[in-house]
């Protein structure tokens, strides 16, 4: 771990996630653990440890939490890993807001050759609007 500086708790991180995506229950987060993982976890922990009223979880626990926010579980535990996968999720946020997101999930069903084509008429309007790309 880091020094104190830009260090993260393990409820700062969590809340994170939980913000990130969409503000899922704590109940359906615990849920989804029990039956997809099957650790036991209660929807009051998870709110405990979000909020910092329990901050020391077992390893099992950070790990099904990570599981399934889809984030490494080293997320909760090393603040460079945190520093990385929040500069994605916040990628990920900002890709959404865009609505980038509708359109990478319609060209996932269209042929190699159709991706070609949409990705070079996205060129060409990035170029349209900012200029040439420079080379590399």
């Amino acid at each position: 771990m880091a020094g104190t500086e830009g260090v993260f708790s393990i409820a700062e991180k969590l809340d994170r996630l939980f913000r990130t995506t969409g503000e899922p229950s704590h109940m359906t987060v615990a849920e989804a653990i029990r039956d997809k993982q099957g650790v036991p976890i209660s929807h009051t922990y998870i709110w405990q440890l979000r909020t910092g009223r329990r901050d020391n979880p077992t390893l099992q626990h950070l790990t099904a939490l990570a599981g399934y926010f889809g984030v490494p579980v080293a997320y909760f535990l090393d603040d460079q890993v945190a520093a990385g996968v929040d500069a994605q999720l916040a990628l990920l946020r900002s890709l959404r807001a865009a609505g980038v997101t509708e359109i990478a999930l319609r060209a996932a069903d269209v042929s190699p050759r159709g991706r070609e084509a949409i990705s070079e008429a996205i060129r060409q309007v990035w170029e349209a609007e900012h200029g040439p790309q420079p080379p590399g």
